[in-house]
């Protein structure tokens, strides 16, 4: 009798094993891939810009950052990584000059997660661009990471030649951990239907072996 009872109780354990085991693969979401833009503010934090980089002005002093990933909107973007300070950008090799003003710029490429094609993205690189006191962001910008590629809309679609080609596609993306290593089903979920099957297993050979 017990063994018949785990007989008709299996299916009812297995099916939603199964369905889980299904569902574990990992979820998909709709993103674009582009360049975004960052101010840096006096608490030392990336704001996403509220005007793209043709039309905003930062002042002397100011902090830009531009970061290529591949997002699904503002709220979702990655911000540029690292902690340089406007001082250790642009006092070392580019001092002030009257009529001018200094803009640190921040270039992340983003990780090989988030390049075109499986390519392995430019190395994250800052730099100061001494430029007109009415220059715009784009313009400080173009002074230190030519060349730069945009649409027929004006998007940013490449800084220093990066990517080659496209331009804010549209992608599917893989929800990763931050080590990328979310290929399948947990290995304790795996353990778990493992241990299931063995008990179903065991108990139709125990009622075989009394049928015998």
């Amino acid at each position: 009798m017990v063994g018949r009872s785990v007989i008709r109780l299996l299916p009812v354990v297995l099916l939603p094993l199964v369905s889980v085991l299904a569902g574990a693969a990992p979820a998909q979401a709709e993103g674009y891939r582009y360049w975004s833009f960052w101010q840096r503010g006096g608490d030392g934090g990336w704001t996403y810009a509220a005007q793209g980089p043709s039309a905003a002005r930062p002042g002397n002093g100011d902090m830009i950052g531009f970061r290529f990933a591949v997002s699904e909107d503002s709220r979702d973007a990655a911000r540029p990584r690292g902690a340089a300070r406007f001082d250790a950008i642009c006092d070392a090799e580019t001092p002030a000059k009257g009529g001018t003003k200094r803009i640190a710029v921040v270039l992340d490429f983003g990780t090989a997660r988030d390049a075109p094609d499986g390519r392995t993205p430019p190395k994250s690189r800052t730099a100061c661009a001494r430029v007109g006191k009415d220059a715009t962001a784009g313009e400080a910008l173009a002074a230190v990471a030519k060349p730069l590629r945009y649409n027929s809309s004006a998007l940013l679609c490449a800084i220093a030649a990066y990517p080659k080609s496209g331009c804010g596609e549209a992608v599917t993306a893989q929800k990763k951990g931050d080590d990328e290593s979310d290929d399948g089903p947990s290995a304790g979920l795996i353990g778990g239907a493992a241990v299931v099957l063995a008990l179903g297993a065991a108990a139709v050979w125990q009622t075989r072996r009394r049928r015998a």
